[in-house]
């Protein structure tokens, strides 16, 4: 993980003055690396770390930094880990540029490996991103308040990238084809804990998490929390007031009445139930393979992405 930061932050850096500002905010912001962690221990489930895997949890990293710029721009979300945005800072312009320079560079990392297959993995799940977020906005104008359609666009916006790091991880080593499968299945199941537990932050003191409570309300996004409550309750006034925040026209009053009815009517119990449920479904595929400590790590992972605080 030390060698995978360095030559990440040695990337981010340019002769571009412009560039080169943008790329050391953006390197200077990077968060936990919770992909390339699960590349690497995903690959050493089954073999020595080899320089295919480096590369190849380098290049999912650059993919995921470049989509972190651009969902900025599509959610018009000022703020990443408490800072401004790039294209806040900036302007669009710039950070659609930035982005786009970094996926290049995730996919010339991608083309190092000499392995098509991962160029392709790479090339399915941004096309699994961009399908998510287009779900996401389409969904603004379905009146349900749909679980089902909630999973979907988190499977695609967030698991996606999960599975590729887990199964390009396997491949790395060259894993048998079985256990990649297994691998990317275990990928995704983490990738959707990752988000029900980014969701339920959410409905939390702002000063717990380091964001305003509400704040994917205030985006134009209604989660699994308070999906359940309304569907338990099927309160109309609540269920109206959803729509304003699908609409982009509710008040900061209609969301923290949100957001009190969510927890006063269970959501965040239901959020929890359901994540770990989804916990458990991953710990039974890792139950396959022997005891080990690479074995116990990615159990361990897996408890630190429900449990986690931040």
């Amino acid at each position: 993980m030390n060698e995978c930061r360095e030559r990440f932050d040695t990337f981010m850096t340019h002769s571009n003055v412009l560039l080169n500002e943008v790329l050391q905010r953006v390197a200077s912001r990077k968060g936990k690396m919770m992909r390339p962690l699960l590349t690497f221990l995903s690959a050493k489930l089954f073999d020595e770390i080899a320089e295919n895997t480096h590369l190849t949890a380098l290049t999912f990293e650059f993919f995921h930094t470049a989509s972190l710029i651009h969902d900025d721009i599509v959610d018009e979300s000022g703020l990443r880990r408490g800072d401004a945005s790039v294209h806040s800072a900036y302007n669009n312009k710039v950070a659609v540029l930035v982005g786009d320079y970094i996926l290049a560079n995730a996919l010339d990392t991608a083309s190092q490996t000499h392995d098509a297959y991962l160029v392709h993995i790479l090339s399915e799940t941004a096309k699994h991103l961009a399908d998510g977020e287009l779900l996401q906005l389409h969904n603004i104008q379905n009146q349900e308040m749909s679980e089902e359609v909630y999973f979907d666009i988190i499977r695609r916006k967030t698991a996606a990238l999960f599975a590729a790091c887990a199964e390009a991880g396997a491949r790395s080593v060259n894993a048998a084809e079985k256990d990649c499968e297994v691998l990317r299945r275990f990928g995704e199941i983490v990738g959707l804990c990752f988000q029900i537990r980014d969701d339920i932050f959410d409905y939390l003191s702002g000063s717990e998490i380091g964001k305003p409570t509400g704040n994917d309300m205030r985006e134009g996004k209604i989660t699994l929390p308070l999906i359940h409550a309304l569907n338990v309750t099927k309160d109309a006034q609540m269920l109206h007031l959803a729509q304003l925040v699908k609409q982009g026209e509710a008040s900061e009053r209609d969301i923290q009445a949100l957001v009190h009815f969510t927890v006063e009517n269970g959501g965040i119990n239901y959020a929890f139930e359901r994540m770990s449920q989804l916990a458990q479904q991953a710990h039974d595929l890792l139950s396959a393979y022997p005891d080990s400590p690479v074995h116990r790590a990615l159990n361990d992972y897996v408890l630190y992405v429900v449990a986690r605080n931040f």
